[in-house]
């Protein structure tokens, strides 16, 4: 599955974006069906990794209005892989190990402003849900504090914490 061409609907949705485009990637049948209603479904998404519960479990609030939390998009990852997933604060620690990464939370240095999908390790390559499309990214450029275009400052990382879950 080519996720080039498929774009945010709209300005907080990148997270949610990048959840869909994950399932997509790892389940043709459903990319196959989601294609012509991709902004729907979405939509959908963003609404429901912003609720008060995904998956059972409580989250910390997140307002809706500035996209989607990590915490939900690493719930959904664990959900979708069967791998469990973490958020890790990168903004005022030391990198994590790029080939475990599997979204990132870019910014500008006070805030957290987009969500691009990690799809490939070597070398790094984004899904960039504002330009619906992969780029290739710097690993060093990561560390130097220059990650994707206008956004200079990586967050967080949603990474895989290496342990399956119970099925």
């Amino acid at each position: 599955m080519n996720p080039a061409g498929l774009r945010q609907p709209d300005q907080r949705s990148c997270g949610a974006t990048a959840a869909v485009v994950a399932r997509m990637l790892a389940d043709p049948s459903y990319a196959e069906g989601v294609r012509p209603r991709f902004a729907a479904e979405v939509l959908a998404t963003h609404r429901r990794l912003t609720r008060a519960r995904l998956h059972g479990r409580l989250q910390l609030p997140w307002p809706r209005a500035v996209g989607t939390p990590p915490w939900a998009v690493a719930r959904e990852l664990t959900a979708l892989t069967g791998v469990r997933h973490r958020t890790r604060l990168v903004r005022w620690r030391r990198p994590p190990r790029w080939e475990d990464v599997a979204a990132l939370y870019v910014g500008d240095r006070w805030l957290p402003r987009h969500v691009v999908l990690v799809v490939g390790h070597d070398p790094l390559r984004c899904y960039d849900p504002a330009r619906g499309r992969v780029v290739e990214v710097d690993a060093a450029a990561l560390a130097r504090a220059r990650p994707l275009g206008r956004w200079t400052t990586v967050w967080f990382a949603v990474s895989r914490a290496g342990r399956r879950t119970r099925a």
